[in-house]
């Protein structure tokens, strides 16, 4: 997720390039707003789904620039860094609330992070296109 925004202009990561909604920035503010998400719900075992936040993780806001935006996403990894390396087993778990996307009834460590993997990997597919959209890169350079 970092490469797509190397050398990016705080512009250009808030433009829309494609006749979708998704900007780069917006991207990677929405997979650090996931993974922190999830990493309290491995931490606490609650899970509040807000589908207005949710929307509003993929905008870019005025403020916003790719050096923020980077170390935001940095500093979350951090976290899920240190509580990873304290939990006593990737086998924690906790129920998930009763929605129709959640397939199972509770969600171990270990299924949020391969989760928070799936989901960053088919964001950083999102973030290529936009990318390459924009100035023929992509996150391989």
């Amino acid at each position: 997720m970092r490469h797509a925004l190397d050398g990016l202009a705080d512009a250009d990561a808030a433009r829309r390039p494609t006749a979708s909604a998704l900007c780069l920035g917006g991207i990677v503010r929405h997979v650090a707003y996931a993974e922190e998400m999830w990493i309290d719900f491995v931490v606490s075992g609650e899970k509040v789904d807000d589908l207005d936040r949710y929307a509003e993780s993929f905008r870019v806001g005025p403020g916003d620039t790719v050096a923020g935006l980077l170390e935001h996403y940095a500093a979350t990894a951090r976290r899920t860094d240190e509580v990873v390396a304290a939990l006593p087993s990737l086998d924690v778990s906790h129920p998930l609330p009763d929605a129709p996307w959640y397939p199972d009834d509770s969600f171990t460590a270990r299924q949020v992070l391969l989760h928070l993997i799936a989901e960053t990997s088919r964001h950083a597919g999102h973030a290529d296109i936009l990318r390459e959209t924009l100035d023929g890169r992509t996150s391989a350079g």
